[in-house]
């Protein structure tokens, strides 16, 4: 599979933008599609996740109530709706694939989310 992630971009604190994801060959219904992001120096860090089938979706706690991830069955294609952007959202943020909310074996390319104050 290769996923390749888009959206990204500069915007002021307060904001709000949607990052989109697209998968290429099938996504099977077990599968789990994630957001993970890494800020400058720091380690790279779980954001959201969804269950394909089912819908189910968890969150970090510094996203909760700001941050809504959904998936698009028939396009293939996951999104991050992020508002209320803070600077410390800042972060190269990747989209992801696995078969559990701690397993991700496929990985896009990162797009870059830049908050400023």
């Amino acid at each position: 599979v290769q996923l390749q992630a888009f959206g990204g971009g500069l915007v002021q604190a307060g904001s709000s933008l949607r990052l989109s994801c697209a998968a290429s060959g099938r996504t099977f219904s077990s599968h789990v599609m994630g957001w993970f992001r890494q800020a400058p120096g720091k380690e790279r860090r779980f954001v959201s996740a969804i269950r394909w089938g089912a819908g189910t979706t968890v969150y970090a706690e510094s996203v909760k109530g700001r941050f809504t991830i959904s998936r698009d069955k028939a396009n293939n294609m996951v999104y991050l709706q992020m508002n209320s952007l803070k600077p410390e959202d800042t972060a190269t943020y990747y989209c992801a694939r696995g078969t559990s909310t701690t397993d991700f074996q496929s990985w896009g390319q990162g797009t870059l989310v830049t908050v400023s104050s």
